[in-house]
């Protein structure tokens, strides 16, 4: 199977660390210690395909370190500007272009990045009692020194599917993509609720078809903010649909052909989802029998 974008990750994550002020603090004064070059919120790539690194010198005033990691033991770091606001609700075309661009595992590095640092902008203060926040845990963590809470980064997960019937597998459009382009349906996990019955009620509501039998296929973390997405294919009992058009433009079943045509770029009756996104792993394999 294909690895899903944003997986595959070169650094380790050195969680050790994190347990230890001495040593997050001996990672930030060595001299071999890189900070991520991002630019609002985006990535600065090299020709190589590879991410931007400077010096820990070059990040702001007031910026806390946030430890992503060692690479063969060197400290590589993320700079969060309390000044700074959450990162914008868009996501630019440039942005999409330079993720095709990315060597693989690079994205993985990016991806953690961008999701750690959003929520440090979006979690200064308790959840519990309102006080300010810190930083905590080489940056892994937050602390409300009021009512001594901590708190952590989460993900949401969401369930991103193909219902399959008779060959066929049912995708949908929505709003605002790309002319042409169709994807697999996707919806966040409720509370209560496993993987199989998201699965089941997501493709209920957006399309009105009944689904039986579940197979999980991969996951991938998508940074936009943080999700976990969870690819799976369920079997449909009929093909006949209700499209709720608050939730999808359209919808349609398509053939292995048809979808092996749209993945290799060639002439077909839709365009298939961008390659780092899980839904064409999904097609992929899906399309492989």
């Amino acid at each position: 199977m294909i690895a899903p974008g944003f997986t595959g990750g070169l650094l380790d994550r050195a969680d050790h660390m994190r347990h230890d002020e001495a040593a997050f603090a001996a990672a930030i004064g060595n001299w071999q210690a890189r900070l991520l070059k991002l630019n609002a919120w985006e990535p600065e790539i090299g020709d190589d395909g590879r991410l931007g690194w400077g010096m820990l010198t070059e990040a702001s005033e007031d910026a806390e370190f946030v430890l992503l990691g060692l690479d063969d033991g060197r400290p590589r770091f993320a700079a969060f500007d309390p000044a700074a606001g959450p990162a914008p609700g868009f996501r630019s075309p440039a942005l999409f272009g330079m993720l095709d661009q990315l060597r693989e595992g690079e994205a993985a590095t990016f991806a953690a990045a961008r999701s750690v640092l959003d929520w440090h902008a979006r979690h200064r203060f308790c959840a519990n009692c309102g006080a300010s926040t810190v930083m905590f845990r080489a940056g892994w963590g937050r602390r409300c020194d009021a009512c001594k809470s901590e708190h952590f980064p989460r993900v949401d997960p969401v369930v991103i599917m193909i219902a399959e019937h008779a060959g066929r597998a049912l995708l949908g459009r929505q709003p605002g993509w790309p002319a042409g382009r169709y994807s697999a349906l996707a919806g966040f996990l409720e509370p209560g609720e496993s993987i199989e019955e998201a699965v089941r009620r997501e493709i209920a509501e957006e399309a009105g078809v009944r689904v039986g039998a579940v197979h999980y296929i991969a996951s991938q973390p998508w940074p936009f903010p943080s999700q976990l997405m969870i690819a799976c294919v369920g079997h449909a009992e009929h093909d006949a649909l209700t499209i709720d058009t608050n939730e999808l433009e359209t919808a349609g079943w398509f053939t292995r052909d048809q979808v092996r045509a749209s993945l290799a770029g060639e002439e077909a009756p839709f365009l298939a989802p961008p390659s780092y996104a899980i839904a064409h792993t999904l097609l992929t394999e899906w399309a492989r029998g």
